[in-house]
């Protein structure tokens, strides 16, 4: 699994951070920054659950 991030729509509303500081982060402006992009173990869930949960759809995994 990969996660991937589409900068150009984020809003920087931060739910991915707040899902999982250790997967995600944010730059300046707001906008989401992976941190790890090829999560393992519970990591995939939390993982799921911030691209469920942005309000953007700037996330998407990938197989």
């Amino acid at each position: 699994m990969r996660i991937a991030a589409d900068t150009d729509l984020c809003i920087g509303a931060g739910q991915c951070v707040l899902t999982d500081p250790e997967l995600f982060d944010q730059d300046d402006d707001g906008t989401v920054v992976v941190l790890d992009d090829h999560p393992t173990g519970d990591k995939e869930d939390t993982a799921r659950e911030a691209v469920n949960l942005c309000p953007a759809m700037a996330l998407s995994l990938r197989d």
